[in-house]
């Protein structure tokens, strides 16, 4: 079992989690992931991995509700436990100096790059950081990011902060700021990625995207979470999740993800999500 040493809800409906799990803290790098399962009879979950400390042998993801799973999971306590934690899984960021990168994060992403901008740091990178939320009340980690970026540009679609808009102000961020990437990457909604990634194509330099379709064993043997890259297929778990943006087919994506959305509606109308009932 894996105790439960942190569950909050940082922003509306996006929670911080933090897990005791040393060996897999002792191994993670920038870019992977871990699958758990918030009790015996649940289905695995993948999670991006925001953070961890190897000393205290804890590992952090932040995560969306999106179904009855990830439900139960922002239910538990401090203390709790779970019976799975998997990991680490996927392959690593590839992080080199670079030179001047630009990440973009969103959602649940703005934790996921955070380890990937930490590293690029200390491989001696100029860092740009763009953060998109609707609002600003769904905006975290913001001094984290910041104090590891040279500029941080914030886009909030009400415009209550930062600028007004949406992903599509990459270009303008980019012109008035006079930003010249040499490598962009970019975590979160699988909308943020394939936008950010027809948007910037034009540049001409590696578009690094997190990849998150639908998975269930995260090695490769299920095969659902097979995606179309540069016309060939491939493993998000196994081969990625990072892809060049670029050459992926995210019409395909996009029809995949939406395979059980009904179904997940169903699971958490059904479930009770919001009081507790199984």
């Amino acid at each position: 079992m894996f105790e439960v040493i942190q569950k909050e809800m940082i922003v509306p409906n996006l929670h911080l989690l933090t897990i005791k799990a040393p060996e897999v803290a002792s191994q993670i790098e920038p870019g992977q992931f871990v699958i758990v399962r918030s009790h015996q009879d649940a289905e695995r979950i993948p999670l991006s991995v925001a953070d961890w400390d190897r000393e205290q042998g804890t590992v952090t993801m932040i995560f969306m509700v999106v179904g009855k799973s990830t439900a139960r999971l922002a239910r538990l306590n401090n203390g709790d436990n779970i019976p799975t934690l998997v990991g680490p899984l996927g392959k690593p960021t590839v992080i080199e100096n670079f030179g001047t990168v630009m990440c973009i994060g969103g959602c649940y992403g703005i934790g996921s790059i955070y380890p990937v901008i930490r590293k690029l740091k200390e491989k001696g990178n100029e860092i740009i950081t763009v953060v998109e939320a609707r609002s600003s009340y769904l905006l975290y980690w913001l001094d984290k990011l910041g104090k590891l970026s040279k500029k941080i540009k914030i886009i909030t679609r009400d415009g209550s902060f930062g600028i007004k808009g949406h992903i599509n102000c990459l270009t303008e961020i980019m012109e008035k700021e006079k930003i010249t990437p040499d490598r962009i990457i970019v975590n979160g909604c699988t909308y943020l990625l394939s936008k950010s990634s027809a948007d910037l194509r034009s540049l001409n330099v590696p578009i690094v995207v997190s990849l998150n379709p639908i998975m269930i064993d995260g090695t490769g043997m299920c095969g659902v979470c097979r995606v179309t890259v540069d016309g060939n297929t491939k493993f998000a778990c196994v081969d990625g999740p990072d892809f060049d943006g670029r050459l992926v087919d995210w019409t395909e994506l996009f029809q995949r993800r939406k395979q059980y959305m009904n179904e997940e509606a169903q699971l958490v109308h059904s479930s009770g999500c919001g009081g507790g009932h199984e």
